[in-house]
C-alpha cells in the first residue's frame, strides 16, 4: 500500500501509465490517494439541520490513513461556499490501473463527475439536486435539505428519485463498484477553472483523521460521528450517528411470521383455551340458559300441579322444543290428560291422543260430556 500525492504523481508515473488512465480518472482534477483495498460501503445517517442560510451540504466520505493502514470516515457537514455561484463536486474512489484511487472534490460553477456515487441529500450520483444559484442567491430544495429550523425565503420543492442501493457502494469500477462513466459535459466541467476545498473543509478532514472513533477498525462501518452541523464540530447538538441500515426497515419477526401484533402472549390465552375446552372465552355468561336439570328434560318425574308450575321458570320441555315460556297462561285453562303424562310427552299438547285414551282404559272427558247431555 502506498500514498501518491498530486505533486509527486508526475515523477512516479511514466508517460505510458498516464496515457492508460481511464476516462473517469481524467474527469477529476486531482489524485490524492491510491490503495489496493476497496473502501467500505457508505453508512446511512440523518442530515443535521442547517446552521444558517448560505451553507451548502458537503457529503461525508471514506479517506485513507497510511500510518494506520486503515480507512477513516470524514463526516458530512454544512459548508459556506468560497464565493457565490459555486457548487461542490464531491470526491470519490475509482478503480484505476490495479488500485483504488481517490479523486479530490472541488468547487466549480457546475457539478462535475463524482463516480456515479449516490451520497444522498441531492447528490444522486449525477449532478446536484439539492439547490441552485440564482443571481447570487442560493435557493434550497426543501425536499432533500434539513432547513426547517431556519427561516429561509429562497426555497423550492422538487422531488428527487432516491437510488436505494442496498450496499451503498462508495467507489467506481473494480469489483462491485459503480459502472457509471463521465459524460463529455462532465469531462469539460472537470477541465474548467476550479476552487479547492476551503480551509475549514481541510481542517474538518484533518480533525477526522485524529479521531480514533472514526476509523473503520473501531466503528466497523458505523461511525458514531457521521455528520455534523458545522466543520470540525464533532460533538453536541446536531451530530448524527450512522448505521448500515436506515431506521424502520426491520419489521418485527412476530408480525411477519404470525400476521399478528408482537404482543402474542395476550392472544394465546383465548386461542388455546377455546379449542381444548370447547367453550367460548366468556363461558360464565353463556351458561345461564343451561340451568334445567337433565331429569326434567327427560320427563322422568311426574308433572307438578298447575299452581306449582306458576312459581317455577319455564318448563324444561319448552326449553328442549326451543319455544318461549309464554305458554303458561294457555296451560291454566287446560287439564293435562293422564295419557300425556304416561307417554312422556311435554305438557304443551293441547289435545290428548285418542289412541292413548283407549290404551289406558280410563274414563275421559267424553263421559263428563255425556252426563251433561
Amino acid at each position: 500500500m502506498h500514498i501518491l500525492r498530486s505533486s509527486a504523481l508526475a515523477l512516479l508515473l511514466s508517460a505510458s501509465s498516464i496515457a492508460a488512465l481511464s476516462a473517469a480518472a481524467h474527469a477529476q482534477a486531482s489524485i490524492s490517494i491510491s490503495v489496493n483495498i476497496a473502501p467500505p460501503p457508505l453508512p446511512v445517517y440523518e442530515q443535521p439541520p442547517i446552521p444558517a442560510e448560505g451553507y451548502l451540504w458537503v457529503p461525508g466520505y471514506w479517506s485513507w490513513d497510511q500510518s494506520e493502514d486503515d480507512f477513516y470516515w470524514v463526516p458530512g457537514t454544512w459548508v459556506e461556499a468560497p464565493q457565490p455561484d459555486l457548487l461542490w463536486t464531491p470526491g470519490y474512489w475509482g478503480w484505476n490501473d490495479g488500485a483504488y484511487v481517490f479523486y479530490s472534490g472541488y468547487w466549480a460553477p457546475e457539478v462535475g463527475f463524482y463516480g456515479g456515487i449516490d451520497y444522498g441529500y441531492g447528490y444522486t450520483g449525477e449532478g446536484y439536486a439539492g439547490g441552485r444559484w440564482d443571481h447570487g442567491a442560493f435557493f434550497y430544495n426543501r425536499a432533500v435539505n434539513n432547513i426547517a429550523n431556519v427561516t429561509i425565503s429562497n426555497v423550492y420543492n422538487q422531488t428527487v428519485v432516491v437510488n436505494n442501493n442496498a450496499r451503498n457502494v462508495s467507489y467506481n469500477g473494480g469489483n462491485g463498484g459503480a459502472t457509471v462513466r463521465p459524460t463529455p459535459q462532465q469531462m469539460a466541467a472537470a477541465k474548467a477553472q476550479h476552487v479547492e476545498a476551503t480551509p475549514l473543509q481541510r481542517q474538518h478532514a484533518e480533525a477526522a483523521s485524529k479521531n480514533r472513533a472514526l476509523f473503520l477498525k473501531q466503528n466497523h462501518g458505523e461511525p458514531a460521528i457521521a455528520a455534523t452541523p458545522r466543520p470540525g464540530v464533532f460533538e453536541g447538538a446536531g451530530v448524527s450517528r450512522a448505521s448500515h441500515t436506515a431506521a424502520g426497515e426491520k419489521p418485527a419477526p412476530a408480525t411477519q411470521m404470525n400476521g399478528e401484533q408482537p404482543k402474542a402472549g395476550e392472544e394465546k390465552k383465548p386461542a388455546g383455551a377455546t379449542p381444548m375446552n370447547k367453550e367460548p372465552p366468556k363461558a360464565g355468561e353463556e351458561k345461564k340458559p343451561e340451568k334445567p336439570a337433565p331429569a326434567a328434560q327427560l320427563n322422568k318425574e311426574p308433572p307438578k300441579a298447575e299452581e306449582e308450575k306458576k312459581s317455577e321458570k319455564p318448563a324444561p320441555a319448552a326449553q328442549m322444543n326451543k319455544e318461549p315460556p309464554k305458554a303458561e297462561e294457555e296451560k291454566k285453562s287446560e287439564k293435562p290428560a293422564p295419557a300425556a303424562q304416561m307417554n312422556k310427552e311435554p305438557p304443551k299438547a293441547e289435545k290428548p291422543a285418542p289412541a292413548a285414551t283407549q290404551t289406558n282404559k280410563k274414563p275421559s272427558k267424553p263421559e263428563e260430556e255425556k252426563k251433561a247431555d
